[in-house]
């Protein structure tokens, strides 16, 4: 019910959800993402793979001859990266947000610098409400708390909206069943 309903609220702000139940799955998914929309070693093209669980135990060597797939993290590569990749720990199902502690700069330049961000969610990370979330926060362990609804957009005063002025203009959501996760 809870995957469901996220799924419903993200897809209703534009954000692209999928979910596998390996991390295999999921990986061959996001090789197959990353070739299929053109990633490659120039600006513009770009992926840029912040460090988590999720690629614990993955052969990165085999990751690394992919062209264009990056795992060092600066603020210039993240400016000129197309690809952002990261895991979030939570995703709150009534309003289809992804909640992270994003303490550790790499995980904000990568979801909010590149034009397409893909979040790599546990599917046990999936919380009901803020009020849940709000009680797994610890605020000595979590000093800045990143949350995201779908991809960037803002609107002028005669209410035209834009899509990815602010940051990443696609969002692309993938849960893993077999990952763990939330705190």
């Amino acid at each position: 019910m809870s995957y469901e309903q996220f799924k419903t609220r993200a897809e209703g702000v534009s954000a692209e959800v999928h979910r596998f139940v390996t991390k295999e799955a999921a990986l061959d998914f996001l090789i197959r993402f990353l070739q299929k929309e053109g990633v490659a070693d120039a600006p513009q093209a770009y992926a840029l793979w912040a460090d988590s669980p999720f690629i614990e135990g993955i052969d990165r060597e085999s990751l690394e001859n992919i062209a264009g797939l990056k795992f060092e993290i600066t603020r210039e590569l993240a400016t000129n990266a197309r690809f952002g990749i990261n895991q979030m720990e939570w995703a709150l199902a009534d309003t289809g947000t992804l909640v992270q502690d994003s303490s550790a700069i790499e995980q904000r330049l990568v979801s909010s610098l590149p034009s397409i961000h893909i979040a790599i969610v546990p599917t046990s990370g999936i919380l009901p409400d803020m009020p849940t979330l709000l009680g797994r926060l610890h605020p000595k362990e979590s000093a800045y708390i990143a949350m995201i609804t779908g991809p960037s957009r803002t609107a002028d005063i005669e209410r035209v909206l834009t899509i990815g002025v602010h940051g990443p203009d696609r969002l692309v959501i993938v849960f893993v069943d077999e990952l763990g996760g939330g705190k």
